[in-house]
């Protein structure tokens, strides 16, 4: 007896002309996903979907290459202006905010969400030599 493959249907986004830009920046990689005002993802790329390896994923380069990849799919659903909310210390970030500008999406407001500790984790204890 055969199994037959479960075929499933592709989620149908509704797509307004404003939307939310979310760019997370980790020293590691950079993504980039490009959602609806109720968070539904239109569109994201990364800079490791974009073919980079290694050290060259968190290069302001790769950042530009998966924001115009990214706002292009989104630009051609409808998508028009964008709030951008950049997290992390990454490099690219300025990068890839001035690439969604230029591929013809507005950007209105950027937010600045990166993580900050109150207080932290408890440092270790003192070293005896």
């Amino acid at each position: 007896m055969a199994k037959t493959a479960k075929t499933s249907k592709k989620k149908v986004v509704k797509v307004d002309p404003i939307g939310r830009a979310y760019v997370s920046a980790s020293f590691n990689n950079i993504i980039i996903s490009l959602t609806n005002n109720a968070g539904q993802v239109i569109s994201w790329a990364s800079a490791g979907k974009m073919g980079f390896r290694g050290s060259k994923k968190n290069t302001p380069y790769a950042a530009q290459m998966a924001a115009t990849e990214c706002s292009k799919v989104a630009y051609d659903m409808g998508l028009r202006k964008v709030k951008v909310f950049v997290k992390g210390p990454g490099s690219g970030r300025e990068s890839a905010i001035r690439t969604i500008h230029s591929s013809g999406i507005e950007v209105m407001e950027i937010m600045d969400v990166t993580p900050l500790p109150h207080n932290g984790c408890r440092p270790p204890k003192r070293r005896r030599v």
